[in-house]
């Protein structure tokens, strides 16, 4: 998932660099929500590992 945030992000740049301002915006716009949506993730990932306890099986 980070790899797509990084992906539209570069995307932004480029476009902002060569003057596209609407795409430049919509790839910012939709790497903030990518980005969003996986730190969400990422917490309830760490809070479900803390509350059961246990490691992940080797």
């Amino acid at each position: 998932m980070l790899r797509w945030v990084l992906i539209f992000l570069v995307l932004a740049i480029v476009a902002a660099f060569f003057g596209f301002s609407g795409v430049a915006a919509a790839s910012a716009e939709i790497a903030q929500i990518i980005f969003v949506v996986f730190l969400i993730l990422l917490v309830i990932s760490v809070l479900m590992h803390v509350l059961r306890g246990r490691g992940p099986p080797v």
